[in-house]
């Protein structure tokens, strides 16, 4: 059903239109008593409940940062099925990203080209929203992504990342630390070992007991993905989150005009999958088994989930493949999942 109605109705729509559409209805979705209704249809198995960075994840499948910038969503989402929700990217100052158009479907590849520029309402407004869901209940896992605000420059990151994170820390069960989106210009490059490391440092010693990750990107050499890893433990992190999207447009089966006429921007959905599996056996090996990788890009189906868990991903967690197989998603995934585990028990 979803399919047609996405062919035939929401294709239509300018991509960053129906994105904000479909947010109103999964913010109703997460109120009384839509909700109550939403999660008896939707909810995980008990049995596919996850231990991780000290807390409980009803499920392994969780939503990405970039779905939900401002924390709007995240009862709704969680009601779908979701097993925690990653909000943000935030940043220290509200911000409005780069001029629109700026979100493009690649529908032929599942695909999609964002340069969205870090967009929210900042980090007051998070915590402000933040703090209503920390009252209600059920309580979901909320992750925390942040990011540079557009109007400090590289060399006051740091400051400014340690500004987001003493106000938003306290309210998040993890805190993950973006510089791997590539529509902030110079953010990539605090990627750099020399560079990382003392940002890190300073941001864990503001995050105090609250859980910290780090999300990199895909465009690495395995080397310095290695490099990177080995410092997210030994300067003391919980996890990495492998990986954002990727500047590359290799292998896409889209129109190379249609592509060329969406510009610059981070390719995400199925043609990120094969690098995605490859980054996570990067890391997983270079990390202890304890240690915390959550694998993004390209997943799609329960088979895709598994994959990556049996990979040796500790949480999995997707973002386009919504856009394409509608809001039951979670739910199809989470049973499916189910079915799976039955079938390696028997």
């Amino acid at each position: 059903m979803y399919p047609l109605l996405f062919r035939a109705v929401l294709s239509r729509f300018e991509p960053e239109f129906a994105h904000h559409a479909a947010m109103v209805v999964i913010r109703v979705l997460g109120a009384p008593p839509f909700s109550w209704a939403t999660r008896a249809l939707t909810s995980p198995s008990t049995e596919q409940r996850v231990e991780a960075l000290g807390l409980a994840f009803d499920s392994p499948f969780g939503v990405a940062a970039g779905f939900d910038k401002n924390a709007v969503g995240v009862r709704g989402l969680a009601a779908l099925g979701f097993g925690h929700v990653e909000v943000g990217t935030i940043t220290a100052v509200g911000q409005d990203g780069n001029p629109k158009p700026r979100l493009f479907r690649l529908v032929q590849d599942r695909a999609l080209i964002n340069r969205m520029g870090f967009n929210n309402a900042g980090a007051d407004a998070a915590v402000r929203r933040l703090e209503k869901l920390r009252r209600r209940r059920p309580k979901t896992v909320i992750g925390v992504n942040i990011g540079k605000s557009r109007v400090v420059d590289v060399e006051h990151a740091t400051a400014d990342y340690v500004a987001s994170t003493t106000k938003l820390a306290p309210l998040a069960d993890y805190l993950a630390v973006n510089v791997s989106s590539p529509n902030t210009p110079g953010l990539r490059g605090l990627q750099a070992v020399e560079t990382l490391a003392p940002l890190l440092r300073a941001v864990k010693a503001a995050a105090g007991p609250t859980p910290l990750l780090v999300k990199i990107a895909p465009d690495l050499p395995d080397e310095e993905i290695v490099a990177i890893a080995r410092l997210a433990v030994s300067e003391g992190l919980d996890g990495i989150i492998a990986h954002n999207t990727t500047i590359s447009r290799e292998g896409l089966a889209t129109d190379p005009e249609i592509v060329e006429a969406a510009g610059a921007g981070g390719l995400s959905g199925a043609p990120l999958r094969e690098r995605a599996m490859a980054v996570l056996e990067v890391v997983r090996a270079a990390v202890p088994s304890e240690f915390c990788v959550i694998s993004v890009g390209g997943v799609d189906t329960a088979a895709d989930v598994q994959e990556r868990m049996d990979a040796g991903a500790t949480l999995v967690q997707g973002y386009t493949a919504f856009l394409y197989r509608g809001p039951l998603w979670a739910r199809q995934i989470n049973r499916e999942l189910a079915r799976i585990n039955a079938a390696k028990r028997r």
